[in-house]
C-alpha cells in the first residue's frame, strides 16, 4: 500500500502521510516517535519496553481500527498521531478516538500538532464517524491549548451532571503497566 501524503505547507517543507507499518522506515519512525513521546515526561517519563519496540508494529497491523498519520519535516520524521476506532451507541455511529499525539521536541510550535489533528478528523469524516475523542493530561497546559485550538472540548452531557473523567485499572500490573 502506498502511503497518501498530504502537503500542509511548502515553505515548512511539513506534509502529513498516513502511516504504512508495513513500510520499514514508517514502521522506525513510528516506533522512535512513540518513545521520544513515552520518555517525556507527559508520556510517563520512561522509555518503550523492548517487548513493546518489537511487537507493537505487527500487532497494530492485525488491527482493522487503526489508523495512523506521521509527519515530516523534510525528511525527518516530527510527529506521529495514533488513533483507534470505537462506537457512540447514543448515536449509533463509529468514533475515532485520539490515543497519541506526539510532536518531536525539536519540532514543537511550528503547526505539526494541527496538521496531525486534521489528518486525523478528515479520517474521522471519511469513517462516518460522529466526532473524535482524546485524553490529555490536567497540567499539560500546551497539548490542552492545541486542543481547544483544533475546536476539542470537554466531554460534557448536562453541566449540572459535571465533565466526563478518564478512569482506568490495570489487569495485570506486572505487564500491563508503564
Amino acid at each position: 500500500m502506498m502511503p497518501r501524503t498530504q502537503n500542509t505547507s511548502a515553505a515548512t517543507a511539513l506534509h502529513i502521510t498516513e502511516l504504512d507499518l508495513a513500510h520499514a522506515p514508517h514502521a522506525h519512525a513510528f516506533i522512535d516517535l512513540l518513545d521520544h513521546y513515552a520518555r517525556d515526561p507527559m508520556g510517563g517519563g520512561k522509555p518503550l519496553a523492548e517487548s513493546v519496540r518489537t511487537t507493537l508494529a505487527e500487532r497494530l497491523l492485525q488491527r482493522n481500527d487503526f489508523v495512523a498519520f506521521v509527519a515530516f519535516s523534510g525528511n525527518t520524521p516530527c510527529g506521529l498521531i495514533n488513533c483507534f476506532e470505537g462506537f457512540s451507541t447514543f448515536t449509533a455511529a463509529p468514533l475515532l478516538n485520539v490515543h497519541d499525539l506526539v510532536v518531536h521536541a525539536d519540532f514543537r510550535r511550528r503547526g505539526v500538532g494541527q496538521a496531525l489533528l486534521g489528518a486525523a478528523e478528515k479520517a474521522a469524516r471519511n469513517r462516518g464517524c460522529c466526532k473524535l475523542t482524546l485524553e490529555v493530561l490536567s497540567n499539560n497546559h500546551t497539548a490542552l491549548a492545541t486542543y481547544e485550538r483544533a475546536g476539542f472540548r470537554p466531554y460534557v452531557l448536562d453541566p449540572a451532571a459535571g465533565h466526563a473523567q478518564l478512569l482506568q485499572k490495570w489487569l495485570d500490573p506486572d505487564t500491563s503497566s508503564p
